[in-house]
């Protein structure tokens, strides 16, 4: 059996998107994908985050927030950068890494603070989604 590709999911707070991402590449890529997530910063999970995850299905209560520095050592085989400002910032990784760039909306910024709790977790939703649609690519869109 091949080694499973090692894929970490960069963002700035690892608290939405890379979390999403890491869950449903866990779920859907889970046999030949050793994934995880990290942030610039460490924000913790964010609750509408673990929410709409849990809504399709997927659970992320299990997974915390870490830091990049957390995984500086680890031989990984893809950094996917899942907003712009961890593409702008990321740290060159040793090793052979291959930095893949796939921006997704902020899904805290998608709505008003004030918006309704629906309208706040729909901008989740889309997220989530968009998410799971490129999740669902991988490994090929990796290199390409």
């Amino acid at each position: 059996m091949p080694e499973k590709i090692k894929l970490l999911y960069l963002c700035t707070g690892n608290s939405c998107r890379s979390q999403m991402a890491e869950g449903w590449t866990r779920v859907l890529k889970g046999s030949e994908i050793e994934v995880y997530s990290a942030g610039l910063e460490t924000h913790g999970l964010n609750p509408n985050a673990v929410k709409v995850m849990a809504e399709a299905g997927v659970d992320i209560t299990g997974q915390k927030s870490q830091h990049l520095d957390d995984f500086m050592d680890l031989d990984l085989d893809y950094v996917v950068t899942v907003c712009d400002h961890a593409h702008e910032t990321c740290p060159l990784f040793p090793g052979n890494a291959k930095e893949v760039h796939r921006s997704f909306d902020d899904p805290p910024k998608l709505s008003p603070p004030d918006a309704p709790e629906e309208v706040k977790l729909n901008g989740f939703r889309r997220v989530r989604d968009e998410i799971k649609a490129f999740v669902q690519t991988l490994p090929g869109s990796l290199n390409g």
